[in-house]
C-alpha cells in the first residue's frame, strides 16, 4: 500500500540538504553586505548629502525587484533564479544568456571582495602590501569559504547566520550610536558633486546599486530552501530591508560624524566615524575586523551561489554537464571551477591593479543588472498574458511594481557606464559560442530539450499562484502560447 506521505528517515535527510527561513535571510543579507559597505560612506562623499535621497531611490527600486523575485519564486519553483524566470518565459537562449551573465557576475564579483577584505587584513599584517603576500591572504580568503560549503549545506547556512550577525552588529552599533554625535557642519554642501541633481542622483545611485547585488540570492538558491514558495519571498525582503537599514542609517551617522573634506579622503569611513565617536584608534580596529568578518561571510554565501546557478543550468543541459555534480546537497565541480577562475583574476587584479580591479566592479555591476532586467520583464509577461485571475487593485499593484523594477533595472544600467557597457557586452557575448557547442551536443545525442515555441518542456512547470483575499473583480487575461503554464482551462500540468 503506497503512501504520499514521505518516511521520518526521508525527511530527515531533505533536512540536511535544504536551510530553513533564518538561514535564507541570512544568505541574503551576507552576500549583499560584504567588505564595500565599509568604504561606501567615502565613495559617495563627493556628491554629498543627496546620495542619501540616491540612497532611498534604489531602496525603493531592490525593493521592487525583491517584491518581483518574490512572485516569481511562487510561480516558477526551483533553483536558478533570474536564469530560471527567463528560460520559462522567453525560452532556452535567454535563458541561457541569463545564466552565464550572472554566473560571470558571481566569480568576478568574489575577486572584487576579496580584494577589498585583503585590505582591510593587511591593517595588522603585511602592512607593506608586498604583492605576493597579498596574493596569498587573498587565496587564503577565497578557499576558506570553500571549505565550509563543501563540509555540507546546512553548515553552509549556518555559518551564514553566525557571519551575519557578526557583521550586522558593529554596523548597526555605529549607525545608531552615530546619531548622538551628529554635527549638522560635518555634512556640507547637499549636492557637492560640481553636477545638477539629477546628474549627482544618477552617479550616486550607480555607487550604491554595487551595495545591493546578491539581493536574488535565495531565489537562486529556492531549490535548496524548505518551503521555498513561503520562505524565499520573506527572506528577499527581510534581507534587502535589514540591509536598506543598515545602509542608510550607517551612512547617514558617517556623513555626520566625520566631515564631508575628511570622508572625501578616507579609505574607512566606518573606523574614522568609530574614533570619532569613541577617540583613539583602537574602535577603528575593531571595524577593520569586522570588515574582515562580513568579507569571508559575503564570500561564504556567493561561493556556494557561484555554484548553485550553473547547476541548476546544468541539470537543463543549459551548462556544461559537469557543473551539475553535487556532494551533500553542494554544487561542487561549479564552486571549485568558479573559484579557480576568481583566484586567477585576483592575481591578475594584484598584478595590474589600477585597470583590471576597477574593470571589474564595473563589470560585475553589468553583468548583474542583465539578468535582473530580464526577471522584471518576465513578470511584466506573465502578468500579460497568463490565465490568472485577479482583481483589478491586485493587478494594478503588481503592474506598478514590475515596471518600477524594469524602470529600475534600465537606470541601473545605464549608471554603470561607457566603459562597462563596452567590456561587459563583450563578456556577455562571449558565452554565444558556448551556447551553440551545448545545443549542437545536445541534438546530436537526441537531447534538444526546446520546442517550436521557445518554451523548455522540461523545466520546472509555472505554479499557479493562490487568489489573493480580495480578489473579487476577476480579470480574464489571454493565454500566452509560448510559457510554460501549470493552469490550462481550469486544470494544472505537471506535477
Amino acid at each position: 500500500m503506497s503512501t504520499s506521505t514521505s518516511s521520518p528517515s526521508t525527511r530527515a535527510t531533505q533536512a540536511q540538504h535544504t536551510i530553513g527561513l533564518p538561514a535564507a535571510s541570512a544568505l541574503v543579507v551576507g552576500s549583499v553586505i560584504g567588505t564595500g559597505v565599509f568604504g561606501l560612506p567615502s565613495a559617495l562623499a563627493a556628491f554629498g548629502p543627496i546620495s542619501l535621497l540616491a540612497f532611498v531611490l534604489v531602496t525603493i527600486g531592490s525593493l521592487a525587484l525583491a517584491v518581483v523575485f518574490g512572485r516569481l519564486t511562487r510561480k516558477v519553483p526551483g533553483s536558478g533564479g533570474p536564469y530560471l524566470y527567463a528560460r520559462a518565459a522567453f525560452g532556452d537562449f535567454a535563458g541561457f544568456l541569463n545564466a552565464w551573465s550572472y554566473w560571470v557576475t558571481a566569480w568576478a564579483g568574489n575577486a572584487a571582495i576579496v580584494v577589498a577584505l585583503t585590505g582591510y587584513v593587511e591593517v595588522f599584517v603585511n602592512r607593506g602590501h608586498n604583492i605576493w603576500w597579498s596574493i596569498v591572504i587573498a587565496a587564503v580568503a577565497l578557499w576558506i569559504p570553500v571549505i565550509v560549503n563543501l563540509s555540507g549545506i546546512r553548515n553552509m547556512g549556518g555559518a551564514q547566520i553566525v557571519f551575519t550577525v557578526l557583521k550586522l552588529v558593529p554596523l548597526a552599533f555605529i549607525a545608531i550610536i552615530g546619531l548622538f554625535f551628529i554635527n549638522p557642519a560635518n555634512f556640507g554642501a547637499f549636492n557637492s558633486s560640481g553636477t545638477n541633481g539629477w546628474s549627482a542622483l544618477a552617479g550616486a545611485g550607480a555607487i550604491a546599486l554595487f551595495a545591493y547585488l546578491g539581493i536574488e540570492t535565495a531565489s537562486v538558491a529556492a531549490g535548496r530552501v524548505r518551503n521555498p514558495g513561503a520562505s524565499v519571498p520573506r527572506a528577499t525582503i527581510y534581507g534587502t530591508v535589514a540591509c536598506a537599514v543598515v545602509y542608510i542609517l550607517g551612512t547617514f551617522a558617517v556623513f555626520g560624524t566625520v566631515s564631508n573634506k575628511a570622508l572625501r579622503l578616507s579609505t574607512a569611513p566606518f573606523s574614522d566615524a568609530a574614533n570619532a565617536i569613541f577617540g583613539g584608534s583602537w574602535s577603528g580596529d575593531i571595524v577593520a575586523v569586522a570588515a574582515i568578518v562580513s568579507g569571508l561571510g559575503c564570500l561564504i554565501g556567493w561561493t556556494f551561489i557561484v555554484g548553485e546557478m550553473p547547476n541548476a543550468a546544468a541539470k537543463d543541459g543549459m551548462f556544461p554537464r559537469a557543473f551539475a555534480r553535487e556532494k551533500r546537497g553542494v554544487p561542487t565541480f561549479g564552486i571549485l571551477v568558479s573559484t579557480i577562475l576568481a583566484t586567477l583574476l585576483t592575481v591578475l587584479a594584484y598584478t595590474n591593479f589600477s585597470q583590471v580591479f576597477t574593470t571589474v566592479v564595473l563589470l560585475t555591476v553589468f553583468t548583474a543588472v542583465i539578468p535582473y532586467l530580464f526577471s522584471a520583464a518576465a513578470q511584466l509577461y506573465w502578468l500579460l498574458t497568463g490565465t490568472r485571475k485577479t482583481s483589478w487593485p491586485n493587478f494594478a499593484k503588481d503592474m506598478t511594481i514590475a515596471i518600477a523594477a524594469l524602470v529600475f533595472s534600465f537606470w541601473a544600467l545605464l549608471g554603470t557606464g561607457a566603459e562597462a557597457a563596452y567590456y561587459g557586452g563583450f563578456c556577455f557575448l562571449l558565452g554565444v559560442p558556448l551556447y551553440v557547442w551545448l545545443t549542437v551536443s545536445r541534438r546530436r545525442n537526441g537531447q534538444d530539450s526546446s520546442n517550436d515555441q521557445g518554451s523548455p518542456p522540461n523545466a520546472m512547470p509555472v505554479a499557479a499562484e493562490a487568489p489573493e483575499p480580495d480578489e473579487a473583480i476577476a480579470i480574464e487575461e489571454p493565454v500566452a502560447s509560448n510559457v510554460v503554464l501549470a493552469v490550462a482551462e481550469g486544470q494544472e500540468i505537471g506535477s
